[in-house]
């Protein structure tokens, strides 16, 4: 069973037995909910990939424009998968209501993307996976809309925006020859967000299990003309994050 499995079952056992235990006296999470500020910490795991949309003619060889021959067969595919990675992070949380609050939860992520082409002549041009490295500071502001605590438990779902803003020095592949190139992002985008978690309180701190959606406003290609930026019209990243949150 993969990590996703063991951390599903996990919420699954802990959610259960604190809905059940009515007869127990709540815990109090710490005291996080009887202020109306209160700050935390997060680990989260971080999967994401690129959404492409190709230009119509993407198919073309590409040509080496000092001497006007092709330099690739046509293209088959460009495609991208998940890739994991990984942040960490904080909360500040501010409670407008007993059911409605406001998050500022910035992290630092470290997480990889990558795109992978395929040619119709394999025996010239091998399939090749760009990875697109990058570490960023995340800096989400989002709502959090809370049902009421049934015990020690209570759900919620949020919806935000956020802004990611590349803090890693970017290669410098001039001196790359052109099927070496690096396929490079902007250095800042916006993006907005979805999710669901819940409130678990414990004695002493309060533990929120949250999956979260974020998709990318806009472009955040780097256009080049090079074989493998080329192709591409926009690229939209799409990040899927599960995050425990300590408060």
């Amino acid at each position: 069973m993969n990590l996703k499995g063991y951390l599903v079952i996990f919420i699954l056992m802990c959610c259960s037995k604190l809905m059940f235990a009515q007869d127990r006296v709540p815990a109090w999470g710490g005291g996080a909910d009887l202020q109306d500020f209160s700050f935390g910490f997060s680990f989260t795991y971080v999967s994401s990939d690129f959404k492409i949309v190709k230009k119509p003619d993407w198919r073309t060889p590409f040509t080496n424009p000092d001497n006007g021959q092709f330099l690739t067969s046509p293209l088959n595919s460009i495609s991208s998968k998940s890739t994991p990675g990984f942040a960490v992070g904080f909360v500040t949380r501010y409670s407008l209501t007993d059911h409605l609050e406001v998050r500022f939860t910035p992290s630092l992520v470290f997480a990889d993307r990558a795109l992978t082409y395929t040619y119709q002549d394999p025996t010239q041009n091998p399939d090749v996976t760009k990875k697109v490295q990058t570490t960023t500071v995340d800096a989400p502001l989002s709502f959090k809309l809370k049902s009421d605590r049934l015990g020690n438990f209570r759900a919620y779902m949020l919806g935000g925006v956020k802004y990611s803003h590349s803090i890693a020095a970017k290669k410098n592949d001039a001196n790359f020859d052109l099927m070496d190139k690096l396929v490079k992002n902007v250095s800042g985008y916006g993006s907005y967000e979805a999710g669901l978690g819940c409130d678990i309180y414990f004695e002493f701190f309060k533990l929120s299990p949250e999956i979260k959606i974020s998709n990318s406003f806009g472009n955040v290609l780097l256009p080049e003309n090079q074989p493998f930026s080329a192709p591409i019209s926009k690229l939209s990243l799409h990040t899927i994050m599960f995050s425990l949150f300590f408060e």
